[in-house]
Order: C-alpha cells, then sequence, then structure tokens
C-alpha cells in the first residue's frame, strides 16, 4: 500500500524520528513533503534523518491566558539542509527568542502524535567564552 508523503512525514515523527525528503536528481532537500521534487521536477523523493540544525528566521510572540498555558513562541527555523519550517522555540520566555539564533530540533510527542519543536544551541559566545 502506498503510502502518502504527509502520512509517512508524520509517521517518522511518532516513531520520534525527524526526516526531511532529499531529491535523487539535483540533491536538494524539500519541505514541506511533496510527491515530486519542486527544484526539478524529480519524482521518487528519498526520506533522510535531517541534522535537526537551524537558524531563527522569524520569530513572533503569541499571546495567550495564563490559565491557557500563557504566552507562547511561534517562529520559521531555516534547517541546515537549506529549507524552511515553521515550529516554536523551547526552553526561552517566548519574546527571548532572537532572529540569527541557533537552534536544535527534538521531537517531542503530544497526544500520542510526533511533533518538531526547537531549543537554543549554547555557542561559546553566548557563554562568556571566545567567539
Amino acid at each position: 500500500m502506498h503510502m502518502n508523503v504527509q502520512t509517512h512525514y508524520q509517521a517518522e515523527l511518532d516513531a520520534g524520528r525527524f526526516c526531511l525528503q532529499r531529491c535523487p536528481q539535483c540533491q536538494q532537500h524539500n519541505f514541506p513533503p511533496r510527491e515530486l521534487c519542486p527544484h526539478c521536477g524529480a519524482g521518487n523523493l528519498a526520506w533522510v534523518r535531517a541534522s535537526g540544525q537551524g537558524v531563527v528566521y522569524s520569530t513572533s510572540t503569541i499571546a495567550r491566558k495564563a490559565d491557557a498555558g500563557g504566552n507562547y513562541n511561534v517562529a520559521l527555523i531555516d534547517l541546515h539542509e537549506g529549507v524552511r519550517m515553521m515550529s516554536r522555540v523551547e526552553g526561552l520566555a517566548p519574546e527571548a527568542v532572537a532572529i540569527g539564533q541557533r537552534v536544535q530540533a527534538q521531537v517531542a510527542h503530544k497526544d500520542g502524535r510526533g511533533l518538531v519543536l526547537f531549543t537554543p544551541v549554547q555557542t561559546q559566545d553566548s557563554m562568556g567564552g571566545a567567539a
């Protein structure tokens, strides 16, 4: 049985794996998942494990009442593989997430479903050491 690409992507996340598609013809990574490469039109895109390394491209703080869980962050992340995805940066106050900040993906589970969240990467200069 052929599984559609979105179902396959979610099944990988549910199993704790963050995967992207890579085109066997032009070698470009693709996100969101699709049937054909948007760069060259090839099919049969391969699933590969994502490095999870990224940089915050944009960030917004969404205001929410405390009894609803409080404010949260929504960010666009540019992944090392050259694709951009929407997610959240956790482990900091929502308003402390900064454009250009290095982040690392983690697969979290909510209600039995896998999802990609990001956490800040500590760099030498952010810890007071030499850059």
